[in-house]
């Protein structure tokens, strides 16, 4: 298995994957386009998706990555042409995790996977218990009642910080800090976006969720 970070990206820019594998050897950048996707990897990718493509939308192309296997669990991120409160929610509805707005260029992409990396690399416990939710901290695994439960990645990193400070407000732009997303995430609601995706996680495996809404503030997790 490879310890590299698999980078999957979907760019007009056709010299950007070439690019970026020079400047991180640490990384295996791969060209996504309208060829079939990877039958399988060995971990979750990171995807950037530019929202117009030479020969499909990139709409399309997320809800695609949604389905296969090897990238249904994938952190995506769209690309959008511009500061449109409309195009966000459309590709948050059609499966991404958050956006950017363009251009895609080799300088925001290193940023954004170092930013990434050093979030991921902090030295944590060895799992957090609450209730009956139980994470594995180096196995990045969520457990309900012992059964294991897929995240998307912000539903895991939002679940982590919440565990670690349990009943203190968080405002949105602080929880975008959190993730590593305060120069790219523009609209603050993307947060319920994925604050409701992980209620829905934690609901369908019936545990009930102690995150709770503070009109016009933020969001608190109440310890049990």
């Amino acid at each position: 298995m490879s310890n590299q970070t698999t980078v999957l990206i979907a760019s007009r820019d056709t010299a950007l994957v070439p690019a970026l594998q020079r400047a991180r050897p640490d990384i295996r950048a791969l060209a996504l386009a309208s060829a079939p996707l990877p039958d399988r990897l060995d971990e979750a990718p990171l995807c950037f998706v530019e929202w117009l493509l030479p020969d499909h939308s990139g709409i399309a192309l997320v809800r695609r990555l949604r389905e296969a296997r090897a990238t249904r669990d994938a952190q995506i991120t769209m690309v959008l042409e511009q500061d449109d409160p409309e195009d966000q929610r459309r590709a948050l509805r059609a499966g991404a995790d958050d956006y950017l707005i363009g251009p895609l260029t080799l300088e925001r992409l290193t940023e954004r996977l170092d930013t990434g990396a050093a979030i991921a690399a902090r030295p944590p416990h060895s799992s957090l218990i609450m209730g009956d939710l139980q994470v594995d901290l180096a196995a990045h695994q969520l457990r309900v009642k012992g059964r294991p439960v897929a995240l998307r990645p912000n539903e895991y990193s939002l679940l982590v910080h919440f565990m670690e400070n349990p009943n203190q407000l968080f405002t949105r732009r602080a929880l975008i800090a959190r993730l590593g997303k305060s120069d790219d995430v523009v609209d603050e609601r993307t947060v319920d976006v994925w604050v409701g995706r992980l209620r829905r996680s934690l609901e369908t495996q019936g545990a009930p969720c102690p995150l709770r809404t503070v009109r016009s503030l933020g969001y608190v997790f109440d310890e049990p």
